[in-house]
């Protein structure tokens, strides 16, 4: 979809090239210093001041959700395709919001949300990626996961001694254990998207510096504290072990069928409308359709345009 040259002059116009600098192509070593944590101002817009930038790119987001709302419409009445969009990040980087912000148009009985916290007695009794698989979309629907089963490779690889509640084979938690993880990952989403799922996965990359930052405001904000827990500061004191499971993630796992973008999460308006533009554009290159009526069913159409229009 083109943009009018009024609209151009009105908004923030997000880009694919944009967009396709922050995905990870497969083969690639992540070093997670290497990639930005903040997205640059689109040329030309050097000149507006923060809150200008955010209204705009608060516009170009409603008009993206408005499109993404008309595409889960006919997305739902072809039926042969579902959406998985996962959500993966430290904490405080932004993934609530974002999913609050990018599904704000959809129709909600055709979107299903799954926060992953912290495995039930019944889930540690079955395979690690069990919980998982029973979460994933039916045909029509879009399925976005706020963390998925990649905690098992980067919560649980930071602190192995969770793998001691999974009853499980004993094997020595070495290289080769964390290398059949990703293979039973990949394998997971290559059989997924040969039956017809769209995977596509974020992967959420905030700097330490704006995560202290968030963190307090949690913290000094009553109408926050109740997201607070004593975990958050635990996983920040693991930070450089948990950017090393991260970048082992982004490399063993991003496909050509399930890639990963790595997105600047330090400015929330640009992650929004970098990522609301991606869902979009993988939305729109599928060969959507409306189910075809045949003509006992125009019959009746036919029939009860006749009956309606005959009422008083």
């Amino acid at each position: 979809m083109r943009i009018t040259r009024e609209e151009q002059a009105t908004y923030i116009d997000v880009t694919d090239e944009m967009v396709d600098r922050f995905r990870v192509a497969p083969g690639t070593k992540v070093k997670l210093d290497q990639w930005d944590t903040k997205w640059d101002v689109p040329a030309g817009l050097e000149q507006l001041n923060k809150d200008e930038l955010k209204r705009q790119a608060d516009e170009f987001i409603k008009r993206r959700v408005q499109k993404l709302a008309e595409l889960q419409d006919m997305f739902w009445a072809d039926g042969r395709y579902s959406l998985l969009v996962i959500f993966q990040g430290p904490d405080a980087s932004g993934k609530d919001s974002t999913i609050k912000h990018v599904t704000s148009g959809m129709n909600p009985a055709g979107v299903t949300v799954a926060s992953f916290k912290e495995p039930s007695r019944k889930e540690l009794r079955h395979n690690y990626l069990w919980r998982y698989v029973r979460a994933l979309p039916e045909q029509g629907d879009i399925g976005i996961f706020n963390r998925s089963y990649y905690e098992e490779v980067t919560v649980v690889r930071v602190n192995p001694h969770l793998l001691r509640e999974r009853r499980m084979p004993e094997r020595p938690i070495d290289k080769a254990f964390w290398r059949d993880r990703f293979e039973d990952i990949n394998s997971l989403e290559r059989q997924m998207t040969r039956n017809g799922t769209i995977v596509l996965k974020f992967f959420l990359h905030i700097s330490k510096a704006e995560q202290k930052k968030r963190l307090l405001q949690r913290l000094e904000d009553p109408r926050k504290q109740w997201k607070f827990s004593a975990a958050d500061i635990a996983a920040r004191e693991q930070w450089d072990d948990y950017q090393r499971a991260y970048e082992a993630m982004l490399t063993e796992t991003s496909t050509v069928h399930a890639p990963w973008w790595t997105m600047p999460a330090d400015r929330k308006w640009a992650l929004r409308a970098l990522m609301a533009h991606v869902i979009w554009r993988e939305l729109s290159r599928l060969d959507l359709r409306y189910p075809p009526v045949d003509d006992e069913t125009r019959r009746s159409i036919k029939l009860a345009i006749e009956e309606l229009g005959a009422e008083p």
